[in-house]
């Protein structure tokens, strides 16, 4: 070889071989050499590799076979033990018009190749950490759709890729609004925010929901990253606190009238017993007596809202509940001039049930009717109407209206404790207490309504008393 291009053969930046026919090394440069040793009578693979036999898919050979030249990529082992990445090229070498030998040129790519395996460790670590963080995370394209979502949302949701959002968590048919999504592509800021959403199995939520921006390398919004934790626990405890609370204030007023009403019957009782007036006597005792059981009633209602009372099961006549339950709302419903009618079938007769639960039970429902059509501007006349009908194993009370309507995501939280879809009028207690006393009493409400339609409510209570009122209810 030409001392000029022995000089470059030995100063290129790469292991260098020359192989004949048979894999034998024939030549090879300085860097060759300093990182394998010597090689006269060796074949490349007892070198490179220190195996017995070559290589299965031998690039030189490949290019002795069709004069092309070939890359693989390579893990051979230095005289020290190091183990050393290497890409190899091939290249023929003619004589006379024949491939005579094959220069093999690998390059260490130790330090590329162990980068990438940093970086692969590194994605699959965060690629674990996003599957299995604790709470729904999903990444959503401009147009909303979800692009991306770990294991507990795909669980949660049923998560179809492309599907929007609203879609997903509300089974809407229109972006909510607000979205803080949108607010975070136009702006990319961090936002948070309360929903109530609900799975694929029709189990509704509650969920504080934080965005942030994916940035690509130019600092431009690619998409959005939703984070949402489950808080429905911690909402129910305290919605249950502040029932508490609420029931509390809102009964004060009558707790103190039915007090001042005892104290009146016990100056009864005391200026009789001055006067020795058996009347008088008879009458405050008589006035004492009631408002004790009205005060004993009260106290058990708040009761039964702050904790799981048992109900107090007798005979009722079905209707004469909602005759007096009707009579009770009629001026409601007549001060906003709204029809409330009643059609009672004789089949309907008597149940076993509590009959003060079950009157506020008819009570919150036809209050909803009443404000559902209050609120309604579209339509002239408004009606409510109250059926119930009965079989020899339940009795079926109906409330309907025609009234302003639920869409499917208001319909789908209507039983939730304090949703309210009325605004600040609305406390959000009376459909979330009707459905606990229905479920008290084994029995259930389900709920249909359309958008500007009207909604009906239908409660299916069993005849007698159950034997046992399933886990949950």
């Amino acid at each position: 070889m030409d001392s000029a291009y022995k000089t470059y053969f030995d100063s290129m930046p790469c292991f260098v071989s020359v192989q004949d026919a048979d894999l034998r090394i024939v030549d090879v440069n300085k860097r060759f050499v300093s990182n394998f040793g010597e090689h006269e009578g060796r074949f490349c693979y007892q070198v490179y590799k220190q195996r017995p036999e070559k290589c299965e898919n031998c690039p030189v050979e490949r290019t002795f076979r069709d004069g092309e030249p070939h890359r693989s990529e390579e893990l051979v082992k230095a005289l020290d033990g190091r183990e050393i990445w290497v890409v190899v090229q091939t290249a023929p070498i003619i004589d006379n018009g024949r491939i005579s030998r094959v220069m093999e040129m690998s390059t260490d790519i130790t330090d590329i190749k162990m980068l990438h395996r940093h970086l692969r460790h590194s994605q699959e670590k965060y690629r674990l950490l996003f599957e299995e963080v604790p709470c729904f995370i999903s990444i959503q394209d401009k147009d909303l759709s979800i692009v991306e979502a770990n294991r507990l949302h795909r669980e949660a949701f049923g998560t179809a890729y492309g599907s929007k959002c609203f879609k997903v968590y509300k089974h809407r048919e229109k972006a909510c609004d607000p979205c803080i999504v949108r607010d975070t592509f136009a702006d990319g800021v961090l936002r948070t925010h309360e929903e109530v959403v609900t799975s694929s199995t029709g189990e509704r939520m509650n969920v504080m929901v934080t965005t942030a921006p994916v940035r690509n390398s130019d600092g431009g919004i690619d998409s959005v990253i939703e984070m949402s934790t489950d808080i429905t626990q911690i909402r129910e405890l305290q919605s249950k606190l502040s029932s508490v609370g609420m029931i509390i204030s809102t009964i004060s007023h009558d707790l103190k009238g039915l007090l001042n009403g005892m104290d009146g019957g016990i100056y009864l009782v005391e200026t009789g017993l001055k006067k020795n007036d058996q009347a008088r006597i008879k009458t405050g005792w008589e006035m004492v007596l009631r408002n004790m059981d009205r005060v004993r009633s009260t106290v058990l209602d708040i009761l039964y809202y702050a904790k799981d009372r048992e109900p107090q099961w007798e005979s009722v006549s079905a209707r004469q509940v909602v005759e007096e339950v009707c009579a009770m709302m009629h001026s409601k419903a007549e001060q906003h001039s709204i029809s409330l009618s009643q059609t009672i079938e004789s089949a309907a007769d008597s149940l076993e049930a509590d009959p003060r639960a079950l009157k506020s039970l008819l009570v919150n429902l036809i209050d909803n009717s009443i404000d559902a059509c209050r609120l309604d501007r579209a339509k002239e006349a408004h009606t409510v109407s109250v059926k119930v009908a009965g079989s020899s194993e339940s009795v079926i009370f109906e409330v309907a209206d025609n009234g302003i309507g639920m869409e499917r995501d208001v319909r789908e939280k209507a039983f939730s404790l304090f949703f309210s879809s009325k605004g600040a009028g609305g406390t959000g207690l009376g459909l979330f207490i009707a459905n606990k006393i229905a479920q008290s009493h084994g029995g259930s409400i389900e709920l249909e309504s359309e958008p500007n339609l009207g909604t009906k409510f239908v409660v299916n209570l069993p005849r007698r008393k159950p034997e046992s009122i399933p886990v949950g209810n």
